[in-house]
């Protein structure tokens, strides 16, 4: 299936993998790569160093496109940023910041950029630096969708952009592929659904959970990690949203997210408590949510863990390898397409 997704970035398929943080590993990145899609490395949890060694990974596992994410609100992601650079990564997919400096850089070596986005105004925005694509995350999606539900918000930034748009949030199969092209989208992005593939990392607990999950299991909060966030419905979750950090309590979270981030720990709680204390309290929700996040999908634990996954959780009932659910994809939406003239 052609589309100006697969033009655009000389791939076979409209489908990506995006850059979940612990899932999409060097080992899945090229799983989806190799099966004719875009896969996208998480670096939102590794260092300058561990994201060289993973590009290098993936290049040892596939001659075929690939990207990183780059979450530039967070600490370490410019550098990792300015690593995907020099390494002259294909794609580079950035949120949540100013992208202007890659598009620029990436330009330079022949390379491409995707800026996620939620709303018109971002769209906007990102097309004029240069963005060669947009991921467009609506309400539906793992970790931080939108306000509004991709049903609405893909032709909502199709009337306002011309450059070719992945849709994120509510996709795991053919029907939807279907359907995001009808909304006006050139391929889709499939979070949830390709961590549940035997290539992905995630432990076989959560895998078994997830299946047994109906679509509105699921919570969405800003009060997990500072962001509006959905995550599953576990007692765990309704913990972790059920109020947000007080100061005190972000500092003391903010002096442990510091250490793992190899950053001064002092400039950035005494510092922070002075001049930003919201900035302070982002840091440390981040932090401490990045740990119940790993322990969820690395270790299989639910009672201190949280798992970030969308609604279409309760449309996923096995676990296939990523070319196998590729395959049956492609030939589910071949069969939607000729039945709907009926």
């Amino acid at each position: 299936m052609n589309t100006r997704f697969t033009d655009t970035f000389g791939v076979a398929l409209p489908l990506l993998c995006p850059g979940m943080s612990y899932i999409a590993t060097p080992e899945l990145v090229a799983a989806t790569c190799n099966a004719g899609g875009l896969g996208i490395l998480a670096t939102g949890p590794l260092s300058a160093a561990q994201t060289r060694e993973a590009i290098a990974r993936i290049r040892s596992l596939t001659d075929k496109p690939f990207g990183i994410g780059c979450t530039l609100m967070m600490p370490g992601a410019a550098a990792n940023a300015e690593v995907a650079l020099q390494e002259q990564v294909p794609v580079i997919n950035f949120s949540l910041g100013k992208g202007d400096w890659i598009v620029k850089r990436a330009h330079a070596y022949g390379g491409k950029v995707i800026a996620t986005v939620v709303t018109e105004k971002h769209a906007i925005s990102a097309e004029k630096i240069g963005v060669d694509a947009l991921l467009v995350t609506g309400h539906e999606a793992a970790a931080h969708g939108g306000e509004v539900t991709s049903l609405v918000l893909i032709p909502a930034i199709r009337r306002v952009s011309t450059l070719p748009i992945i849709a994120a949030g509510g996709f795991g199969n053919g029907q939807g592929l279907i359907a995001a092209l009808a909304l006006g989208a050139d391929a889709i992005a499939m979070g949830s659904r390709l961590a549940m593939t035997r290539e992905s990392p995630v432990h076989q607990t959560t895998k078994d959970m997830i299946r047994q999950r109906k679509v509105g299991d699921t919570i969405y909060s800003r009060n997990f990690d500072g962001l509006w966030c959905r995550v599953m419905d576990t007692p765990a979750a309704r913990l972790a949203t059920r109020k947000p950090l007080g100061l005190l309590r972000a500092a003391w979270r903010a002096m442990s997210a510091a250490r793992k981030l190899q950053m001064p720990v002092a400039k950035v709680v005494v510092g922070g408590l002075l001049t930003q204390p919201q900035n302070l309290r982002q840091l440390a929700q981040f932090g401490a949510a990045t740990e119940s996040i790993r322990l969820a999908i690395e270790d299989g634990n639910h009672q201190r863990g949280v798992q970030l996954i969308g609604q279409v959780q309760g449309l996923i009932d096995d676990v296939p390898s990523v070319a196998e659910l590729f395959d049956r994809l492609m030939a589910d939406a071949a069969t939607c397409r000729e039945q709907l003239p009926r």
